[in-house]
């Protein structure tokens, strides 16, 4: 009973006919070809080369749909039923394409290839089942081209995307990545590391006692996370700034400055205070080398330069915490 109730509302690929066949391929090419067309406007104004190479996939995707309309037109008249990917058990499935619109391009193209070669497989399958000579005809020889799609995305490829182009891509790739993670995660490391040194440290000297310290290190960590995630999310939808998704920003912000807060915080688990404190500012210097690190590699700041911004400002919030402490 329970295998019965689970195939409900889905029929086996085995059971369509040759007529729900065709339609079942008719709606699948329709639907590959919005998802390149989708793709391209997607990748226009950043990728115009690589939205050549979708648009001309989509015109592909079209000319099989108007030869598998023509047999089906020649064999079952004008009226196509509805039968879409969704309601065959098995069917290969698609992402919506606008899950696919903030993935790297290179995904993007391996996305495109794995369709093609779902595509081949399914019309060797209908290919078999198929009793008619021409239609059998068709579908084996939309399984041969839907095979060689991949080499047309590789020629298509070569065509559109000169060494100049690719490199070209692969710097705008790069500067997008940086934009939606790297200097919003930066700038939560910076937030979490040294705007939390006072309090912690400050509680730290002014108790004595490693759990208060503790706890005051966590909710530092936490509270700064969350309000630099939503401040992310809330400063800049990246539609004008080109800086990406609010979503992805406010996350790699919100996770980095807890991070950085949680680092000088979690060693005041350890009970005895000199060993907690001691090891708390070992990891500061080393998330200070972090930063300075990331900030030369992925914002090109030179060495001198990083060293003495972060050296200075986690110099000053330190100092600031301990006298507090103190005091």
């Amino acid at each position: 009973m329970l295998s019965r109730f689970f195939r409900v509302g889905k029929r086996d690929f085995s059971s369509l006919s040759e007529k729900e066949i065709l339609a079942l391929a008719i709606s699948s090419e329709e639907d590959d070809g919005r998802i390149y067309l989708a793709y391209a406007e997607a990748l226009n104004d950043q990728y115009p080369d690589t939205a050549k190479i979708f648009e001309e996939m989509a015109e592909e995707e079209s000319e099989h749909r108007n030869r598998l309309i023509d047999i089906f037109k020649k064999r079952f008249g004008d009226t196509i039923p509805l039968i879409r990917r969704e309601h065959v058990r098995g069917y290969y499935e698609r992402k919506p394409d606008w899950l696919m619109h903030n993935q790297p391009v290179e995904k993007m193209r391996a996305q495109a290839e794995e369709m093609e070669r779902q595509a081949a497989r399914f019309y060797l399958a209908a290919a078999q089942q198929s009793q008619d000579a021409d239609t059998r005809k068709l579908l084996g020889d939309l399984a041969v081209e839907e095979a060689e799609h991949g080499d047309l995305a590789k020629r298509l490829e070569d065509k559109y995307l000169s060494e100049e182009a690719k490199e070209a891509e692969q710097k705008t790739e790069h500067k997008q990545f940086i934009l939606t993670y790297v200097q919003p995660g930066l700038a939560g490391l910076m937030d979490g590391s040294v705007s939390t040194l006072a309090p912690i440290f400050a509680a730290a000297f002014a108790t004595g006692d490693t759990w208060q310290t503790f706890l005051v290190g966590l909710a530092a960590s936490l509270g700064a996370g969350i309000s630099m995630g939503f401040t992310e999310v809330a400063s800049d939808d990246g539609v004008i700034s080109g800086r990406g998704s609010p979503i992805k920003r406010g996350l790699a912000t919100g996770i980095m400055t807890t991070i950085g807060g949680l680092g000088h915080a979690l060693p005041y688990l350890i009970p005895d205070f000199w060993t907690a404190t001691t090891i708390a500012i070992i990891v500061v210097f080393i998330e200070l080398w972090v930063i300075t690190w990331i900030q030369n590699k992925y914002m090109e700041t030179p060495w001198p330069r990083a060293i003495f911004q972060v050296a200075l400002g986690g110099a000053l919030v330190f100092g600031a915490g301990m006298l507090i402490g103190n005091a």
